[in-house]
């Protein structure tokens, strides 16, 4: 802003300056300087609407955002095939046709996955009735394996959650995400915070690092006793989960106690899924009544 003379003062009409306030100031909130609270925003605010939407108790689905229904999956291999045979000198054309076509299985996991959220929202809702506490599904509100959740939980009319964050190759939060309860983060470490500080189960699809990095943390976190309460840990596809890692391998080699080993859950089915989950969130309601 060009600085005025005296005599332009004196003669203006209009008053002194008028600065925004400084929680107004777009170009404050948005520096280097600000970036605390920033943060404290992406703690604060999502705490505000999730208790005012009396979610207090989430199960996490985590699993690949590549994943597709089969309808979405065989048109996509489709135009991939067409696509690879306009340009067979293109590697890596190819190469992601055949990367494509390895993920069939992940077809059967998606509707696994779907199913399961429906069941669990259905069972939650029919105990919420009976006066018991809530149990809502919750996700990283991407594609693939975290759309198939929140449809499945939409399917039943039960709400669900989606904590979203801001990155390149995902274009905000996938439609079956409960509106109110949806969320974009900037910072991974506040959204992981709230995937872990309502977390009472888990239930991880197959995935890839992604994936495996939000499995990891909770197992940590548990192992450490940062978080207190056992969650009900489920795996869904036995084979792929066993293949990838060597869970008695970890025993083993004395990297993790065969009590660590055994708090995971395997499952190929929606019926297997649930099984474990009611088991494990009874045992743990059953556990903070004893404390």
């Amino acid at each position: 802003m060009a600085k005025r003379s005296h005599d332009e003062v004196a003669g203006a009409d209009e008053g002194g300056p008028k600065p925004p306030k400084a929680y107004k100031n777009n170009d404050f909130l948005n520096s280097t300087e600000a970036r605390l609270i920033r943060i404290m925003c992406e703690l604060e605010e999502p705490k505000e609407r999730l208790n005012a939407n009396s979610v207090d108790n989430i199960v996490m689905f985590f699993g690949s955002a590549r994943a597709k229904p089969k309808e979405q999956y065989e048109a996509a291999v489709k135009e991939a095939e067409a696509k690879a045979k306009a340009n067979p000198d293109d590697a890596k054309i190819q190469a992601a046709l055949v990367r494509l076509k390895k993920q069939e299985f992940l077809v059967g996991m998606f509707d696994v996955v779907r199913e399961t959220c429906r069941l669990l929202s259905e069972w939650s809702m029919k105990r919420s009735k009976q006066g018991l506490p809530e149990y809502h599904v919750g996700t990283g509100g991407g594609p693939g394996m975290m759309a198939a959740a929140n449809e499945g939980a939409a399917m039943a009319k039960g709400k669900s959650i989606g904590l979203g964050i801001s990155v390149p190759f995902e274009d905000g939060l996938n439609p079956w995400v409960t509106p109110e309860l949806g969320f974009e983060f900037h910072y991974f470490f506040t959204r992981k915070f709230w995937m872990a500080f309502k977390c009472m189960g888990l239930v991880v699809a197959p995935g890839g690092f992604g994936t495996c990095d939000e499995l990891f943390e909770l197992l940590t976190l548990m192992q450490t006793g940062k978080i207190k309460r056992q969650l009900p840990i489920v795996l869904i596809g036995k084979k792929f989960w066993k293949d990838c890692i060597q869970w008695d391998a970890f025993v083993h080699y004395g990297m993790i106690s065969d009590w660590d080993a055994q708090q995971l859950r395997f499952a190929d089915t929606a019926e297997e899924a649930m099984q474990h989950l009611i088991e494990g969130i009874e045992a743990l309601e059953q556990a903070e009544k004893k404390a």
